[in-house]
């Protein structure tokens, strides 16, 4: 059994996910499905949505704020800082502009959340 606090709206419900001897999932303490969605993925498949800063060549800021554009594996999230860490964008740059096409080979891109000139 594993218990985590369900982050999916501000209520937190405390979820308890157990593994049933056929392979599904019982998932207790959701007070809505969304709770019980999140709770199975959470065992099963962690994934996040990555936000950081890249370093900013020739701009009016030194850094600038990104994100991934969809959800990560969680076991990737150190692969993919490691790439972040060593790029640089060189000014201009556009809110929605796409700094790593595919990171770390998740199929998910890196985007850009302000405009730097």
């Amino acid at each position: 059994m594993r218990e985590v606090i369900c982050i999916v709206c501000p209520k937190g419900c405390h979820l308890r996910i157990e593994e049933t001897a056929n392979g599904d999932y019982n998932v207790s303490g959701a007070s809505c499905e969304r709770g019980i969605e999140y709770g199975i993925n959470e065992v099963t498949n962690p994934v996040r949505v990555l936000t950081s800063t890249v370093k900013v060549e020739g701009g009016s800021l030194v850094r600038c704020p990104v994100r991934t554009d969809g959800s990560i594996p969680k076991s990737k999230i150190f692969e993919c800082m490691e790439e972040i860490n060593n790029v640089t964008a060189k000014a201009p740059v556009t809110v929605g502009d796409v700094l790593i096409e595919d990171i770390a080979g998740t199929g998910i891109a890196l985007i850009a959340t302000r405009s730097v000139s």
